[in-house]
C-alpha cells in the first residue's frame, strides 16, 4: 500500500478534526440512526470530527469546479451551463459506503441550503438475476461482468449534460432488480454515486465511470475487519428474515446455523474477497480522498491526494 499511496497526504484523525471550526452537528442522533447501515457504529462525534471537515473540503472542490467551468466558457465564448457536481464513493462490500453516502447527502443538503442532492447506488445497474443465470455468472454477482456498465455510463453522461434520467432499482430483500420500478434523477446540483465498481469499467478501457466524477472517495479498512463486518451483517440479515418468507435470506433461516455461517464464509472468501483483491482495491489510488476505518468502524486516517 505504501507505494500506491505515495501521491497522497496522510492525515491523522486528530489533525483532520482541527481543520473545521464548526462545533454544531446539523443532524440529530435519531436522524443518524435512521441512515446508518445496521452493522455500522457511526456516532455524532465522528460526524463532527470527520464528516464536517470533509463537507467543507467538498465545498472547496465544488467552488474550484465551478470556477473552472466558468473560465472554460469564457475561453470558448460559450454559455456557461450549470452541471451537477458528481461524487463517486467506492469500497468493499460491508465497509460502510452506504452510510457514508447517505450521511453526505444530508450534510450537503444542509450546507448548500438551496441545492438538490441526489444519491444512486450502482446496484441498480446490475443485470437482473435472469440475465446473470443465462450467462452463467449468477455466482459472480458484484464482479465487473455482472454490471451493465454501458447503461451506467449513459446515465452519467445524460446527467452531466443537464438532462433527467430514469434508472433501475435494486432490492437486497429480493436480491434482484425490482420489476417495473425506476428511480428518476432530474437536474441535481449534487449527485452521489455509490458502489463497489464506481472506479471501474473493464468493458470499455477507454472510458471509466470515474471520468465523470468531480470528486472520488474510497472507504477503506483492513481486510480482516471487513470480513468480520460482513459476517456480522449476514447474521443480522438472517435475524431480520426469520419472519419474512419473501425475503431472500429467509431460506437460510431453515438450515442449521453452522452450515449457513460456513456458506457465508465461503461467499466472502470466493466472491467478495476475490472481487476486492482483484477489482476493487486496485482502483483505490484513483480516489481523491481515502477514508480509512479502524477495527471499531471509526475513521482513524484520511488520505488526501496531493
Amino acid at each position: 500500500m505504501k507505494n500506491e499511496l505515495m501521491n497522497f497526504e496522510k492525515i491523522k484523525r486528530k489533525t483532520w478534526q482541527k481543520l473545521h471550526r464548526n462545533t454544531t452537528v446539523p443532524l440529530t442522533q435519531e436522524e443518524l440512526n435512521s441512515i446508518k447501515s445496521f452493522n455500522d457504529k457511526i456516532s455524532l462525534q465522528e460526524v463532527l470530527d470527520v464528516y464536517l471537515p470533509l463537507t467543507n473540503l467538498i465545498r472547496i472542490y465544488k467552488k474550484a469546479s465551478g470556477d473552472l467551468a466558468f473560465s472554460k466558457s469564457l475561453f470558448l465564448q460559450t454559455r456557461n451551463r450549470p452541471q451537477p457536481f458528481i461524487i463517486g464513493i467506492a469500497g468493499s462490500v460491508a465497509v460502510g459506503k452506504s452510510t457514508t453516502s447517505r450521511l453526505l447527502q444530508i450534510l450537503l443538503a444542509r450546507t448548500f441550503k438551496y441545492a438538490k442532492v441526489e444519491m444512486v447506488t450502482t446496484d441498480g445497474f446490475l443485470f437482473p438475476n435472469k440475465v446473470l443465470e443465462e450467462r452463467g455468472i449468477l455466482t459472480k454477482k458484484g464482479f465487473p461482468e455482472s454490471y451493465n456498465m454501458e447503461l451506467l455510463l449513459d446515465f452519467l453522461d445524460t446527467i452531466k449534460n443537464g438532462q433527467s434520467c430514469e434508472i433501475p432499482v435494486y432490492s437486497h430483500e429480493i436480491y434482484d432488480i425490482v420489476p417495473d420500478k425506476t428511480q428518476k434523477i432530474e437536474s441535481p446540483d449534487f449527485l452521489i454515486v455509490e458502489g463497489i465498481n464506481v472506479f471501474q469499467n473493464p468493458q470499455n478501457q477507454r472510458l471509466y465511470v470515474s471520468d465523470y466524477f468531480d470528486l472520488a472517495i474510497y472507504v477503506d479498512a483492513d481486510v480482516e475487519n471487513i470480513e468480520n463486518w460482513y459476517l456480522e451483517r449476514f447474521q443480522k440479515l438472517l435475524k431480520l428474515a426469520e419472519t419474512d418468507p419473501n425475503n431472500y435470506y429467509h431460506r437460510f433461516t431453515q438450515l442449521p446455523f453452522n452450515e449457513v455461517l460456513g456458506m457465508a464464509q465461503d461467499t466472502w472468501k470466493h466472491i467478495n474477497l476475490a472481487n476486492l483483491e482483484k477489482y476493487i482495491e486496485p482502483t483505490r489510488s484513483r480516489a481523491d480522498i481515502i477514508l480509512h476505518k479502524g477495527q471499531n468502524h471509526e475513521i482513524d486516517e484520511i488520505y488526501l491526494k496531493k
